[in-house]
């Protein structure tokens, strides 16, 4: 219960932010008085009750069903608090990222008064639709809230006391929310901190699965507290940093951009090769590269089990392993998918042609405990319309003129125990969807021609260049397998939005196997970086192979021997871009005169000297404009 003094305080604190008038400082916490702006940027009316409708049934089927894993890990704590929920007057609620309800337990009495302004399962608490209250506050903050009483921006919520805590998964990203909500005349002082406390357990749970195949790290500046939900948690896949809890970062005062960009000898003095030789470990001493000692258990990963596949999959091969192409943010992202795809859930890539989403799913599939089980990739848009069913589903022999004798299993049960993946799937033909939204439903395929259904057992990966949901607007796909296939979604970024685009050409250049027979100069790869390559990598690769065909053995490329047939001429020499427009008329070309290293390195420093200027002397900001790495501006600038 807020004291009559302080009640009094925050009513006058109302009065005057809706008159326009300035608050005193401390009034009004901060949080709280942000949110107040935001609502009243919005348009807000305080004195009326929003109109909340809650999502369909249908709708709310597809949220429980993406949610799993979240409402799994925090069913221990959710009991937990049952009973204090009850006690007090009080419900606790789940909700997802955006703030959708998915669960609520406790007194049955205040769930009632609660369900009157919509506070229940399926309806969105988020900021933008219900105005100031914890669960929205706690999720664009990213940090606990508690919104007491005439706190709340809508009057009509002035009875509730909200409190809520954001929940971080291990990459850094906000999960959903937990909260604790009960009438404010009572006394909720103890809400934000059990709160808290489920919210730790939970986060801390994460890390019980998904992640056998990491080194992790248990730390602490106190001995006693390892084991326990204040200590910090970090995963490292050969070496990486790749997921970390939020102690962790704070420990290390991190944040979750540090996944996926620090090696373990980035962050300890230690070496890296100094550890355990299996499973659970004594403690033992770090110190990180600012001084600080810690207290650690380091657990190495499980081995791998080889899955011994029954002889009807044998004849199916397992595919070549794969070296990932992508910049090391997208390389984080990996981990989670994987996490996801072993969860049985189904993912969609998003991403440009040519951005590598097969890549991506096969780097997945041979991260997942699936490796050695079949790949297949079906790609709806190669598939002539009139085949892509009987590809597909399989069919019985003499169901239609052609059909080979015996029949065909069809694409679908080829992936049984494994991963199908279906890219462009934005593509494939409306009825045909309904009938794979049957098969993803069922668990079982039934053949054309008739015959008996037969089960499948896969994970899925679906992948398109297209904005399925505007699809799903226009009529175009169906809405029921997007919510099926789209649990979740990741987007991957195009070649010249990478962090680190020269990185990443030189090594899709020793991955090209070229070896010592022709090597690409500093400032070829200079230039390869410059380019936008609107094809992406499928553009790339493509270029790159030709330019290794067209090179001498045990040669260097060079800036002039990237002609425009692999570059924009705007982008070269003035030289080349003058013989290849000689070549583009059929004009026999002069030798071209060979352009001075250093005139070169004074074009690239001015270049970098420029775009350094425009961006206020920040060098990371620099090196993304110009798709190269912060190092490569230091060595041009001689620092």
């Amino acid at each position: 219960m807020v004291p009559m003094d302080r009640r009094r305080d925050i009513l006058a604190a109302r009065r005057l932010f809706f008159d326009g008038r300035p608050i005193a400082q401390d009034v009004v916490p901060v949080p709280i008085l942000n949110s107040w702006r935001r609502c009243s940027e919005r348009g807000f009316d305080s004195h009326l009750a929003p109109r909340l409708e809650p999502i369909s049934l249908g709708e709310m089927r597809q949220a429980i069903q993406r949610h799993e894993i979240l409402q799994r890990l925090c069913r221990p704590e959710i009991e937990a608090l049952h009973a204090e929920a009850q006690s007090t007057d009080c419900i606790v609620i789940l909700t997802d990222a955006e703030g959708l309800i998915l669960d609520t337990v406790g007194n049955l009495d205040f769930a009632d008064r609660a369900a009157q302004v919509a506070l229940r399962p399926g309806v969105p608490w988020a900021e933008a639709s219900t105005g100031t209250n914890a669960i929205g506050a706690a999720l664009i903050e990213g940090q606990p809230i508690r919104v007491h009483g005439i706190e709340h921006f809508f009057e009509p919520h002035g009875f509730l006391s909200c409190s809520a805590a954001p929940i971080y998964d291990p990459f850094g990203q906000i999960a959903g929310a937990l909260d604790m909500s009960g009438p404010a005349l009572a006394n909720q002082d103890h809400a934000l901190g059990l709160v808290r406390l489920a919210v730790d357990q939970i986060e801390h749970r994460f890390f019980d699965s998904g992640f056998e195949r990491c080194e992790i790290l248990r730390f602490h500046r106190e001995a006693g507290l390892i084991g326990t939900t204040q200590e910090g948690v970090l995963a490292f896949q050969e070496g990486r940093l790749i997921a970390g809890n939020r102690r962790a970062l704070d420990l290390l005062d991190l944040d979750r951009h540090a996944f996926g960009r620090h090696l373990f000898a980035d962050l300890f003095e230690t070496p890296h090769g100094e550890r355990q030789a299996s499973g659970a470990a004594a403690q033992q001493r770090l110190r990180s590269h600012t001084g600080e000692a810690f207290f650690a258990e380091r657990q190495l990963p499980r081995p791998y089990q080889q899955v011994h596949l029954p002889p009807r999959l044998q004849r199916v091969a397992p595919p070549r392993e794969i070296d990932p192409i992508f910049d090391a943010a997208t390389a984080a992202e990996l981990q989670r998918a994987v996490r996801l795809l072993e969860a049985d859930i189904p993912l969609l890539l998003r991403g440009e042609t040519g951005s590598g989403k097969e890549i991506f799913a096969r780097a997945i599939h041979q991260n997942s405990a699936r490796a050695e089980r079949p790949f297949v990739a079906v790609n709806c848009a190669a598939l002539p319309e009139g085949l892509i069913e009987s590809e597909l589903f399989g069919y019985e022999e003499g169901a239609f003129s052609g059909a080979r004798r015996r029949g065909a299993k069809g694409l679908i049960r080829e992936a049984a125990s494994g991963v199908l993946f279906l890219d462009e799937i934005g593509d494939m033909p409306l009825a045909l969807q309904s009938r794979l939204l049957r098969v993803l439903q069922e668990r079982e395929v039934r053949p054309l021609g008739g015959g008996t259904a037969k089960p499948v057992d896969f994970c899925l990966i679906c992948a398109s260049h297209r904005d399925l949901r505007e699809m799903v607007a226009a009529g175009q796909f169906r809405a029921d397998l997007y919510f099926r296939i789209a649990q979740y979604t990741m987007s991957l970024p195009a070649l010249r939005e990478m962090d680190d685009r020269r990185a990443v050409i030189a090594r899709i250049w020793q991955n090209l196997g070229t070896g010592a027979r022709v090597s690409l100069s500093a400032a070829s790869l200079d230039l390869l970086a410059a380019y936008d390559w609107p094809g992406n990598f499928r553009q790339l690769v493509s270029s790159l192979r030709a330019v290794i065909a067209l090179s001498e053995p045990l040669s260097e490329v060079t800036p002039e021997m990237l002609s425009a047939q692999f570059l924009p001429p705007d982008l070269l020499p003035a030289e080349v871009q003058s013989q290849s427009g000689s070549r583009a008329a059929g004009v026999a070309p002069r030798p071209a005169p060979a352009v001075p290293a250093d005139d070169l390195r004074n074009t690239q420093r001015a270049a970098i000297e420029r775009v350094l200027a425009e961006c206020g002397g920040n060098v990371s900001r620099a090196a993304r404009r110009l798709g190269i790495h912060r190092s490569t501006i230091y060595r041009q600038r001689g620092v």
